[in-house]
Order: structure tokens, then C-alpha cells, then sequence
């Protein structure tokens, strides 16, 4: 086996070591890693047991859960839960805060996640993930102030997602870049297979849900317009367009070769901010962009500046190749 393919605890343990991240958040991201290994697990055996159907219930946002949705929270909360300085967790699948201590303390965490993004893609057997994002405390708060857990994302200083398709990747930055891991199978081990993951910043690939086209805003049509006018068109070359339905999938075909994710505010969402939740999503989803190179804004201001007036609050979003972000941006200025 090739000596650069260590394992997930190796891997953070050198952390440890050489680049100052606490043992504290290293038990917390392998709780987090086991939690992700063992959701995969509820997917792939989903139709066994039963478990691929719609839960009877919403969340929030006032979608239909899925029962992998509830699954999957539970098993974030169950793992997220034997950190003792997890102070409290913030989920998509859960209308409050939840807290775990009576008294947080400066360094204690915040854990932010979507237990299972893409779960609609669950009944046509394509790619879903979970996301997470880890801020830690650097004043004391008080347990029940849901306020106090609505920290930008500037104050990262974990995020990740896990993907589950092929195989199981699980992918990481703790503000030195972003490493990706593959779950072995038949060991339980999350070896390094994607050292310092970069985007490259030119791309002629992007992805949006373009049955939306009609709900736009002018800059966004017109940006679509000539990347699809290909050669003959302003841009003077062919793009490809992709959509799975599902961000972390999306977005890690952007980690893995790059391209462009858009999600922006129209017309149909935009007096909710959005589509997208910023504190589980977007931020998680941008810091690591970021650390891969990338860039990230909601199409114009970069979306880890963004002040948060919910823990459920929506975001415009787009990220992915930095010189196509900051063309989108420009498209804005202009239309």
C-alpha cells in the first residue's frame, strides 16, 4: 500500500503533532468520521431494511423527511455526543438548538451539520452525503440562547463532507487545505487517496438547475446564455452543464476537476434568502472551497462574511473556480 494512503487517525494525530489542532477535535472528527461510515452503511442497505421511503414527518424548511434522513441525524447526535466539549449541535432535520452542556465554556465546539444532503436522489440510487462544520467558542454563552450559535463562517475551524457513491470519501480541512480519505472496506479505515485537493482556477464546466431559468435574475440569465452559446457565443468556447441534484456531489466533482456550483437566489426563493442553508451548508461548503483554492460568494460578498440572523437561515450560493466566481460577479455588476 502506498505509504502516502494513511489512515484518518494517522493523518490527524500528525495534526496533532505538527499543526496544533487539539486532541479533543481529533476524537471529535473520528466520532464524526464513524458516524459517517456507519450512515453509509444505512444507505447502501437501505432497501433491506425498508428505510428508502418518505418519514411522516417535516423538517423546518417544510420538506418531506426521508427515514435515512432521521437515521442519519441520529447517528450524527449519538457520535457528536461522546465529545464532552461539544457545547451544542445545530442540524437541518431539527428545529432547535440542541444542546449537550448546562454551562459551555471558552473552547468548547459547535457542531453544525446536514445529516444527509440529497436525500430526494435516495429512491433513483444516486450520490447523497452528509456535511458538517465545527466552530469553537471563544467566549462563555449560555445554554438555550440559540443566538449564541450563530457565528459566521470566518469562525471555522473544521468543515467537511462525506460522500457516499462508489465508495465512501470523506473529505477534510482544518484550515491547512483539504485532504480527501476513501473508506476501505473490510477494515473500517478511512485511508488518504486525495492529498491536497486543489481547484484550478479556469473551468468550462458548471452546474445549475437550469428548469429555474424562467425565475432568474437578468445577470443570471445572461451569464447561462453565453456559457451555452458555446464557441459561436462571447465566451468563445463549449461548456458542459451538470446537475446531480445533490451538493455534495456537485460540489465534489468541482474539488475533484473543477467547475462552477450555482444555487442563486430567484425570483422563487428569494424572500427566504435562498435555497440553501448557510450555516450547514454553504459555510462548510465554502470553507473548504476556499481552502482548496476556490472561491465562494452568494454572487457577489463571500458567503463566510455573511452575518447569520438564523440557524436555519437560506443563502444564495456560488462557488467552485475562482476566476469564474469572480466573472459571475462581474455579470451582477453589469445586468
Amino acid at each position: 500500500m502506498p505509504e502516502h494512503q494513511m489512515t484518518f487517525r494517522q493523518f490527524l494525530l500528525n495534526d496533532y503533532r505538527h499543526k496544533g489542532i487539539e486532541k479533543d477535535l481529533v476524537f471529535l472528527l473520528e466520532d464524526i468520521a464513524t458516524a459517517c461510515r456507519i450512515i453509509s452503511n444505512h444507505v447502501r442497505s437501505g432497501a433491506f431494511s425498508n428505510n428508502l421511503g418518505a418519514a411522516k414527518s417535516t423538517n423546518i424548511q417544510g420538506e418531506t423527511q426521508k427515514q435515512l434522513d432521521l437515521i442519519a441525524n441520529d447517528e450524527f447526535v449519538r457520535h457528536c455526543s461522546n465529545c464532552s466539549r461539544v457545547a451544542a449541535l445545530v442540524s437541518e432535520e431539527v428545529d432547535e438548538v440542541y444542546w449537550l452542556k448546562d454551562d459551555p465554556k471558552p473552547g468548547d465546539y459547535l457542531v453544525y451539520f446536514d445529516p444527509l444532503d440529497g436525500s430526494s436522489n435516495l429512491d433513483v440510487n444516486l450520490s447523497v452525503g452528509s456535511i458538517f462544520s465545527i466552530v469553537q467558542i471563544k467566549t462563555e454563552i449560555e445554554a438555550g440562547d440559540a443566538d449564541a450559535v450563530l457565528r459566521r463562517g470566518m469562525e471555522q475551524i473544521c468543515a467537511g463532507y462525506a460522500i457516499y457513491g462508489p465508495s465512501t470519501a470523506l473529505i477534510v480541512t482544518t484550515g491547512n487545505g483539504v485532504n480527501g480519505f476513501t473508506h476501505q472496506q473490510g477494515t473500517g479505515e478511512f485511508r488518504l487517496t486525495f492529498p491536497d485537493m486543489t481547484i484550478p482556477e479556469t473551468t468550462s464546466e458548471f452546474a445549475i438547475n437550469a428548469s429555474r431559468y424562467r425565475l432568474w435574475d437578468d445577470s443570471m440569465r445572461k451569464y447561462f446564455d453565453d456559457c451555452i452559446a458555446g464557441e459561436a457565443g462571447p465566451r468563445g468556447r463549449n461548456f458542459n452543464m451538470r446537475w446531480t441534484a445533490s451538493m455534495v456531489a456537485d460540489v465534489h466533482r468541482i474539488l475533484t476537476r473543477g467547475g462552477l456550483f450555482l444555487y442563486p437566489a430567484d425570483k422563487g426563493n428569494r424572500s427566504e434568502g435562498g435555497k440553501l442553508r448557510l450555516m450547514y451548508e454553504a459555510n462548510p461548503m465554502a470553507f473548504i472551497v476556499e481552502q482548496a483554492g476556490g472561491a465562494a460568494t452568494d454572487g457577489r460578498d463571500r458567503i463566510v462574511e455573511a452575518t447569520p440572523t438564523s440557524h436555519h437561515q437560506r443563502i444564495s450560493v456560488v462557488l467552485g473556480s475562482i476566476e469564474e466566481v469572480k466573472l459571475l460577479a462581474d455579470y451582477h455588476a453589469k445586468h
